[in-house]
């Protein structure tokens, strides 16, 4: 019954939920850490996720590297 009632309400209001669970994360890093502290894992995170997903994505990083970076930078 429970359980029924658990996925449908995920179901309709996921996007709400992983919002607001986001939102309370980063709510509880300001407290407990600063703000810079948090700004810079924030970002950190950021460039995590986005390394990431171009890994997962079969993309090479050093194609990515050569487009971010000035030329010559690399041997």
């Amino acid at each position: 019954m429970v359980s029924k009632i658990m996925q449908e309400l995920w179901g309709e209001y996921r996007g709400r939920f992983i919002g607001v669970t986001i939102g309370l994360v980063i709510g509880l890093l300001f407290l407990f850490m600063g703000f810079f502290r948090t700004i810079f894992l924030l970002i950190c995170i950021g460039a995590g996720f986005f390394i990431g997903n171009r890994v997962d994505n079969k993309e090479d990083l050093i194609d990515l590297l050569d487009r971010l970076l000035p030329p010559g930078y690399h041997r």
